[in-house]
């Protein structure tokens, strides 16, 4: 069986920051992550986290890149060349917060394509920027993610399909950026999770959620048992990040 971090991003989001990481401990969680800390490191001082994190033995294993104002709908500016001094201040942040909490990944979200900017425009400038992030983080030796999202839920995201993110990957050419699958965002696209095999290599994290609702696995259709057997199958001894919204208690943690 993998082993599992709660996003604390999405779970138990009615207790404050700190108490986010007893109830993740508390309901059998060996780790957490988090989608964008920035606000509450500020809230919260590093030190009382680091406490926290020691006291329930509970690493952090990844948050994100700043990726924008996303409380009014940006959804990262990796790929939009009118934000490049923006995307490349936001490295030394992550970098920073990174070190201090021993966070050992951090995933960059994309983005939305600019309105009338061209693919190709847009491509060539998400390569420069991760090119940029991707030798920035390997010299604190934190290795830099790519993750793609379903254009149902954010449309115009221009990274939508893990064909993409392999590409865009090889055309970095670093030896520190990787795949962050998130089985949820594929199959929403049509993608066969069971049918990873190939994408192995470039994968160094993996988030979940069940279909429809973002639940937790057992609530909808996809074939999470199948799925974690497959990763087992295939030795993955990374982490699958719990990105979803809880409506009950998370069984597959006890199987």
């Amino acid at each position: 069986m993998p082993r599992f971090a709660a996003n604390l991003s999405l779970l138990y989001t009615d207790l404050p920051f700190l108490d986010r990481f007893a109830a993740a401990k508390a309901d059998g969680f060996e780790a957490i992550e988090c989608q964008f800390p920035y606000e509450w490191y500020a809230q919260t001082s590093i030190e009382n986290i680091q406490k926290t994190m020691a006291q329930l033995n509970l690493p952090m294993v990844l948050h994100n890149l700043p990726a924008g104002d996303w409380a009014n709908g940006e959804r990262g500016i990796a790929c939009d060349p009118k934000r490049v001094d923006e995307f490349r201040l936001g490295v030394p942040l992550a970098i920073k917060y990174a070190k201090a909490l021993n966070v050992p990944r951090v995933n960059c979200i994309v983005g939305i394509l600019p309105e009338g900017l061209s693919p190709e425009l847009a491509q060539a400038t998400l390569v420069s920027n991760l090119t940029y992030a991707a030798e920035e983080l390997k010299k604190e030796n934190i290795k830099l993610l790519i993750e793609p999202i379903n254009t149902f839920e954010i449309p115009g995201f221009f990274l939508a399909s893990s064909n993409h993110a392999i590409e865009t990957i090889m055309a970095v050419k670093s030896s520190n950026l990787y795949l962050q699958y998130d089985a949820y965002h594929l199959h929403r696209m049509g993608e066969d999770i069971l049918e990873i095999e190939e994408l192995m290599p470039f994968i160094d994290h993996i988030q979940i959620a069940d279909h429809p609702g973002r639940h937790e696995p057992g609530t909808g259709e996809i074939l999470y048992s199948e799925f974690f057997m497959l990763l087992d199958d295939l030795d993955y001894s990374g982490w699958v990040g719990c990105e979803y919204k809880q409506l009950h208690k998370a069984n597959f943690l006890k199987d």
